[in-house]
């Protein structure tokens, strides 16, 4: 299941895309950039929460072997 993080990471993914694609079809060298910088943010969001579900995981497979 998702986090909040890995969720909006790949919004902002998607959203940056789009924002690319706009602006190669307008040629709005401005626009490309910011979708650019959009989807490389939502990659770095989304692995941020990638690794703290999997630390929570870990966490949670520990406390579970430690109550057997």
């Amino acid at each position: 299941m998702w986090n909040k993080n890995e969720r909006n990471g790949k919004i902002d993914q998607a959203k940056g895309k789009i924002k690319q694609a706009v602006g190669t079809l307008t040629k709005d060298d401005d626009l490309k950039a910011e979708g650019q910088a959009d989807e490389t943010m939502g990659k770095v969001e989304a692995a941020v929460g990638q690794a703290s579900r999997k630390a929570g995981d870990a966490i949670t497979g520990v406390g579970n072997a430690m109550k057997r």
